[in-house]
């Protein structure tokens, strides 16, 4: 379990620095947008600061496929959301982004839900699961991409009109996450296919499933939103709200579908149910709006 430890705080690490550096490249480059998807991409592979921010990220979902053979889902996500902190220093540091003290208490209880919700987890007690019906995997799935496509076309479209109050991408962020949600359950499908030491029956057994299409989809589709998304917000608001979005639609859909029990002990199971609805509750208390500039003394 240990190692599996040390592989999510490597991945925290990596995808941190990657949102960071990508968030530095968007500053420089043209104003995207997701309804030109093509024009996107081909605006981002320009920009060497961005692609060395997204082998970042790549480098991170290197080693999250190794935290999901080691860890349950619900503690992988408890130890994912802890990389909160570290994004939220870069991006103060690099970035100089402030955030108001509303969203800094907001950011502390979702970290005190996620640590519920790590303390929940027993070595030994929990199993980690070695795959699921891909049915109902795709029964989970489909219905959230849905849900995600459709809330970020509403933002963009109620953002789009003149003199409203400008988005602080609550939003966009957990449009994404929903997105990026489906993309972890893929990542934990795939994880669960690449247990032969054969590589062609490796590869037979993950080309007939979902998990590889579904990752080609959010990959695709997540990168568009996610970037025009991160360019116009703050990434230490958006980043985490995502990532809280995240690991909520992980550990608890994740956990009923690949049938990784829940904790049989009153307590634990208190800390894991409890810490699930402090985040959600947290997440639907964070202010939907940045306030206005203020006026220029004349």
């Amino acid at each position: 379990m240990w190692w599996g430890v040390g592989a999510a705080l490597v991945a925290n690490a990596l995808y941190s620095v990657g949102f960071v550096v990508e968030k530095r490249a968007l500053g420089s480059l043209p104003a995207l947008s997701a309804g030109r998807p093509l024009r996107v991409i081909r605006v981002l592979a320009t920009s060497p600061l961005w692609i060395a921010g997204a082998l970042a990220l790549a480098a991170g979902f290197g080693a999250q496929l190794v935290v999901y053979r080691a860890l349950p889902i619900a503690a992988a996500q408890g130890i994912f959301v802890s990389g909160l902190v570290l994004l939220l220093l870069l991006s103060s540091a690099v970035l100089g982004e402030e955030s108001t003290g509303r969203e800094r208490y907001a950011l502390g209880g979702v970290l005190v839900a996620l640590l519920m919700v790590v303390a929940s987890v027993r070595e030994g007690e929990d199993v980690v699961s070695g795959g699921a019906p891909w049915m109902l995997v795709l029964l989970v799935c489909v219905p959230a991409l849905a849900a995600g496509v459709w809330l970020y076309v509403r933002v963009e479209s109620r953002a789009a009109k003149r003199h409203r109050v400008p988005t602080s991408g609550i939003g966009y962020g957990v449009a994404v996450g929903l997105l990026y949600g489906v993309s972890s359950l893929a990542i934990k499908g795939t994880s669960s296919r690449l247990t032969s030491t054969d590589l062609g029956e490796a590869a037979w057994s993950l080309l007939g499933s979902p998990y590889p299409y579904l990752l080609l989809f959010t990959a695709g589709a997540g990168l568009v939103m996610s970037q025009a998304a991160l360019q116009r917000c703050r990434a230490s608001l958006i980043v985490p709200v995502c990532t809280t979005v995240t690991c909520l639609f992980t550990a608890v859909l994740g956990t009923l579908a690949f049938g990784e029990r829940l904790p049989e002990d009153p307590l634990l199971l208190a800390l894991r149910v409890g810490g699930t609805a402090l985040a959600l509750s947290v997440l639907l208390a964070m202010p939907r709006h940045d306030p206005p500039p203020a006026a220029a003394p004349s």
